[in-house]
Formats: C-alpha cells, structure tokens, sequence
C-alpha cells in the first residue's frame, strides 16, 4: 500500500517523476499493459543529507489484480540487479507496513533483514499501522 491519503493526479505526481533517472541509483521501473501501470518497483534517497547518498530506499507496490503471479519480484529483482551494478550504491532500506507477509516474504527472498519496527507510524483507512524497516547490503552481491 502507498500511504498517499487520496489519489494522486500526473501533474501532482511529476515532481516525484522528475526524481527518477534512466541511469544512476535512482530507478523507476514501470511493468505496464494497454499503457495500464500494473505497478512498479522504485529507489529514491534515503535521507536529503549527504552522508546519506549511498543509501537507497526501495519500494515495490503492484495493483491488487496483480499479486501473487511473480510480477513484484520480477520487477524488484530487476531493480536489485541494476542497483547491483551502481558502486555508489551501498544500502537499500525498505518500509514495510505491517502486516503484511507477502511483502515481508518478498523482501526475505531478495536478500533483506528486519532492522525494527515502529508501532502506529502511519494512519489510513482509519487505522495505525506499523512499519517494519528492512536493509539490503548492496556491496556483497546478489543473495544465495
């Protein structure tokens, strides 16, 4: 799930767009059909502050429709594999709002581990939900 409260028009979401790039540690891959996006897989920086340019946060979010077919691993796996080729990449840190096994899976098979979680971090659909933190060391390779 995103956690944007309502739906997102494409000129509000351009300025997310424009933070993507075709190269560099910044990715947005789109798996589309009849120009349908049934989702996408994403890297953007982690925090604004320097220090923390090695480190990538990542996200995965298919169309309900989608899931359980392969497509979010197929498309994180890809994203993965070209962060894997940026040096200047060190870190992909991943939220995951809980529960949620499925994702929590997903993440696990692609090589990242729970750091913590932080309880009624996020509020929608009238409720709080919690948000697992997960991290993926991009230096060591893909996961065996």
């Amino acid at each position: 799930m995103t956690f944007d409260l309502e739906a997102q028009s494409l000129a509000a979401r351009q300025t997310w767009f424009d933070a993507f790039a075709t190269s560099g540690p910044y990715r947005l891959l789109v798996l589309s059909e009849a120009e349908h996006c049934l989702g996408y897989a994403s890297s953007v920086r982690f925090r604004p502050k320097p220090a923390y340019a090695s480190t990538v946060e990542t996200s995965v979010y298919l169309a309900a429709e989608q899931r359980g077919q392969g497509l979010g691993e197929l498309l994180y796996r890809r994203l993965l594999d070209d962060l894997l080729a940026e040096p200047s990449v060190h870190r992909a840190i991943a939220a995951l709002a809980m529960p949620n096994p499925g994702s929590r899976s997903l993440h696990e098979r692609l090589g990242f581990r729970e750091i913590g979680t932080f309880s009624e971090s996020g509020k929608k659909f009238g409720r709080y939900w919690d948000i697992t933190w997960m991290e993926r060391d991009l230096q060591s390779g893909p996961p065996a």
